[in-house]
């Protein structure tokens, strides 16, 4: 994807989405590109499109397959990385262990330095859907202070949320451009 040090240098972003098998990547990343309903299988490797966020350079939107034997490749998709998105299902309380898990292993990697991130609490259309509050506290967000990131609802099937997603990566970019912005977590 490309060298650690031409992070920022580039003429678009470089956008990595992770997260658990089922959570809704796939769909958000084709709701993101504009087209309807797009009928979905688990993603075996990745898709990458690219994508125009109002204000901001462009972003190449890498959508890696979550399914847990995928996830040992997931270190080759970080270098270069400029920001992770990070979805977790917010209907699937069973999972969210793991999906903690799987999220801090990701931080860990050393291509992850000063890295931001978005969690993107998807399914929030759901009746039983936990509250945006729950998964902050759950995934233990106030605890990463290495890293900047910030925390949104949305709906992959409705598309709610997703505009105020494309702000927070606007937002993220350009507190990751400025080394001395400090970042607000939401």
């Amino acid at each position: 994807m490309g060298s650690v040090n031409s992070r920022g240098h580039r003429a678009e972003a470089q956008v990595v989405m992770m997260g658990l098998d089922s959570v809704g990547k796939t769909t958000i990343l084709y709701k993101l590109k504009g087209y309807q309903e797009v009928e979905t299988l688990p993603t075996v490797g990745f898709n990458v499109e690219p994508l125009e966020a109002p204000g901001c350079k462009s972003l190449i939107l890498w959508d890696v397959g979550g399914q847990i034997q995928l996830r040992a490749t997931w270190k080759d998709y970080l270098e270069g990385t400029d920001i992770l998105v990070y979805v977790v299902d917010s209907t699937d309380e069973a999972r969210l262990p793991e999906a903690v898990a799987e999220l801090k292993k990701v931080l860990r990697d050393p291509n992850m330095v000063r890295v931001p991130f978005l969690v993107l609490a998807n399914k929030q259309e759901a009746p039983d859907a936990l509250p945006l509050l729950e998964i902050k506290n759950r995934l233990g967000l106030e605890g990463l202070r290495h890293h900047c990131w910030e925390l949104r609802a949305c709906s992959a099937l409705t598309g709610q949320g997703l505009p105020e997603a494309l702000r927070s990566l606007r937002n993220l970019l350009k507190s990751s451009s400025n080394s001395t912005a400090t970042c607000v977590s939401r």
